[in-house]
């Protein structure tokens, strides 16, 4: 078996202060969409894929967890402040209608 290696198709999540790196990687699939972890070279650990699904799911709330959802959250696109200030309005040309029954009771 070979070198777990990240491909090149890969975004740096997190470099951690003791040199460990998180890549968010996709593979050959596009489906195939993974977490890298390498992690320092005096640590002796090994490189290892995890899986996004369990990446998440383990909402452990480290450094490269909360880096990855604030990725994820930068891709919605949405402002809040937009969302607080956003209310329903009516059709256009409804103002001038007339209510239907059941509006009118409900208002009185």
């Amino acid at each position: 078996m070979g070198t777990l290696r990240c491909p090149p198709l890969r975004t740096l999540i997190h470099d951690g202060s003791n040199d460990d790196r998180w890549y968010l990687c996709y593979g050959d699939d596009p489906t195939d969409v993974y977490v890298f972890h390498e992690p320092n070279g005096p640590s002796g650990g090994r490189p290892s894929r995890i899986e996004l699904a369990a990446f998440l799911a383990a909402a452990n709330g480290s450094p490269e967890h909360r880096a990855l959802l604030g990725m994820i959250g930068s891709l919605v696109g949405t402002d809040r402040a937009d969302l607080a200030s956003s209310t329903p309005t009516p059709e256009p040309g409804a103002d001038g209608a007339e209510p239907t029954p059941g509006e009118a009771a409900s208002s009185i």
